[in-house]
């Protein structure tokens, strides 16, 4: 008899505490759910998160903060697609403001992604120079190409460009080189990535209104001056770079939120099939 009485009293206090337990949790939900209401969906994340792992026996409390985190999870990412679709649209803003300042080479045929150049540093325009040029692509890529013509190859594959302090920026050995004849004048150049640069590039705008000197590194020594055109030309389609890149990165974060809200419908839609089921 004794036995009994104390299994009984026992089973009395664990479900006294598992009452306890669950009120404790209850009270956190319902701060997650206050802070839902009034879009901090953060804090309303701290809170769910928290019931777990202080009353992970609370079950029914648990089980409303999942139910409730989907809530919070879809409305955080509807807030951040709103924050997105406007910082897309101040980026296309700026976009159209400059793109007219550049020339847009692209061959339907062959071409999937075009690049823009600046206007003075067209090929046609730049025939038997030796000088640096610059372009991005649509997707925001941006890279320059050192471009020799001479009388003897000098082999190069990469460039020093130095200011007048004497700093200097230096690329790499470049990846894509090439070299060809045309009419007895040597022609060589090489590609260098914006990133894989030696930030030559980040170098040159930093410094475009100074007198910048270009030293190609190869088999023979060969030196030049970039002149106001080319630095303001480096400049600009930086400029262009900075806001074709955002662009797509900002796509790419919209992808993400759009999949994010579609799994999570798939996962509310399961969770209702499994109650119904459950009926």
């Amino acid at each position: 008899m004794k036995k009994l009485i104390i299994l009984f009293c026992g089973t009395l206090a664990l479900a006294a505490c598992g009452n306890g337990l669950e009120k404790k949790a209850n009270e956190k939900l319902a701060v997650a759910k206050a802070a839902y209401e009034r879009g901090d969906y953060e804090e309303a994340k701290s809170q769910i998160d928290s019931i777990k792992i202080l009353y992970p026996k609370a079950f029914e409390a648990r089980k409303a903060g999942q139910a409730l985190m989907l809530d919070v999870e879809t409305k955080a990412q509807q807030k951040t697609l709103t924050y997105l679709d406007s910082a897309f649209q101040a980026k296309t803003e700026a976009f159209n403001a400059i793109k007219d300042k550049f020339i847009l080479e692209k061959d339907a045929e062959y071409q999937q992604v075009g690049n823009y150049l600046h206007p003075a540093q067209t090929i046609e325009k730049n025939m038997h120079r030796s000088f640096l040029r610059f372009q991005v692509d649509e997707q925001g890529n941006m890279s320059m190409t050192s471009i020799y013509c001479g009388a003897g190859n000098i082999h190069h594959v990469g460039v020093k460009v130095i200011a007048p302090d004497g700093s200097f920026a230096e690329t790499p050995a470049s990846k894509d080189s090439y070299e060809t004849t045309d009419m007895n004048e040597k022609i060589e150049k090489a590609d260098y990535k914006l990133g894989e640069d030696g930030n030559v590039i980040g170098f040159i705008n930093l410094n475009k209104d100074k007198n910048l000197r270009v030293e190609y590194l190869g088999d023979r020594a060969y030196k030049t001056t970039m002149s106001p055109t080319d630095r303001q030309a480096a400049a600009s389609v930086y400029e262009l770079a900075q806001i074709l890149s955002a662009m797509q990165q900002i796509k790419k974060e919209q992808e993400e939120a759009n999949l994010k809200i579609e799994f999570i419908n798939k996962k509310k839609e399961r969770k209702a099939q499994e109650a119904a089921t459950d009926k």
